[in-house]
């Protein structure tokens, strides 16, 4: 893992070095080769989370059986990671405002992820309440 990490750090700022060159003459061609190499990077953090899910899907079942809150939390993380890699992106591209756009709906929609567990929590407050 540490020398894969080394290995990604590397190719990220050999890519942006050569991104930088462009900055003077076709600015154009860096954005492109930024946000390539953005999508390769985040490829590569995907492979390593696919088996850090599994290892905890495999503790938790060991303890207690509900996986329905760690698949909440992958799919949290996931949205978080989309919405931020799109926002850099648009962010170097020179389009804040679509980048505020896409921030804002990454929240939205991790609002709506959570939604499930929140009525759950409050059907339980209610039971209590009520009872």
């Amino acid at each position: 893992m540490r020398m894969e990490l080394v290995k990604v750090c590397a190719f990220a700022l050999m890519g942006v070095l050569l991104a930088l060159q462009f900055k003077g003459g076709k600015q154009e061609y860096g954005i492109y080769l930024g946000a390539a190499l953005a999508v390769v990077v985040f490829s590569c953090t995907l492979s390593y989370m696919g088996q850090a899910k599994k290892q905890l899907m495999g503790l938790w079942q060991q303890l207690s059986g509900g996986q329905s809150y760690l698949t909440l939390l992958f799919k949290v993380v996931g949205i978080t990671w989309i919405s931020e890699l799109v926002s850099g992106i648009c962010k170097d591209s020179g389009y804040s405002a679509v980048a505020s756009q896409v921030e804002l709906f990454g929240k939205i929609a991790i609002l709506f992820a959570g939604m499930p567990i929140f009525l759950a929590l409050a059907e339980t407050i209610a039971g209590f309440a009520g009872g």
